[in-house]
């Protein structure tokens, strides 16, 4: 069995026994590898968000929290395959980390069937790879608009000058590129901020003070903006007031 598998079997060893816990030695025996291999898999697991922990004592070991975890899914190989193409895409946005977590859960609650066909799928699949380097956005971007803290940016600007800015974070845009829209205090005006042009980004203990904006009429870049949650209802079938 491959490290990829074993992952894989290692995730549904753990729910088929949850909430009982497996030990290290346990597992070790059960896929003919040493209680340090377990341990390194394990905590490759616990980083890429599967939620395991570990219970102390004599009868303790290793335990999968059934409550935040998927079951395993229905998903086609040509749907994994569909997740990771979108997830190519997202490479420069506030989101390309969290979608990879999220595709190795999915990956990982799928049957071993299921999953070995979508190995053999994207094996034929080819996608170009830009020769420009995806956009490093700083995590404190999406952090800072969940718990609206204000961000010290270092900033260069589309004529090349760099500059700091106190922005209080309101929304993201995106587009051909992606933006950051907040409420500049050195313009004392909304502002759109380029992504991939923000150098540093620095939360402040500042909160910012409820400034409520219409993302859709923030005339930045030129475009005709949708609100995500009406485009993902749409695409599943449901009304936006559903």
């Amino acid at each position: 069995m491959n490290r990829t598998d074993r992952l894989y079997a290692l995730v549904e060893e753990l729910r088929a026994a949850s909430p009982r816990p497996r030990s290290a030695r346990w597992l070790a025996g059960r896929f003919d590898v040493s209680s340090r291999t377990i341990e390194r898999d394990l905590n490759a697991l616990q980083q890429s968000g599967v939620p395991i922990y570990a219970e102390p004592g004599r009868s303790g070991g290793y335990v999968l929290d059934k409550d935040h975890t998927l079951p395993p899914l229905t998903i086609t190989p040509a749907e994994a395959i569909a997740l990771a193409v979108g997830l190519h895409a997202l490479s420069g946005t506030p989101f390309a980390g969290d979608a990879r977590s999220a595709l190795r859960k999915v990956f990982a609650v799928m049957p071993q069937r299921e999953r070995h066909a979508t190995h053999e799928l994207a094996d034929r699949v080819r996608l170009t790879v830009s020769q420009r380097q995806p956009a490093n956005v700083p995590h404190a971007l999406r952090e800072a608009l969940s718990t609206r803290r204000v961000l010290r940016l270092h900033y260069t600007d589309a004529q090349g000058a760099s500059t700091d800015r106190i922005v209080e974070p309101m929304g993201f845009l995106g587009g051909d590129h992606w933006y950051l829209i907040g409420w500049c205090q050195l313009r004392a005006a909304v502002r759109g901020f380029r992504l991939d042009r923000i150098q540093q980004a620095n939360a402040l203990a500042e909160t910012a003070p409820p400034r409520p904006v219409d993302l859709a009429a923030v005339d930045t870049l030129g475009w005709e903006f949708v609100p995500l949650d009406e485009l993902v209802n749409t695409d599943i079938g449901l009304s936006p007031k559903a």
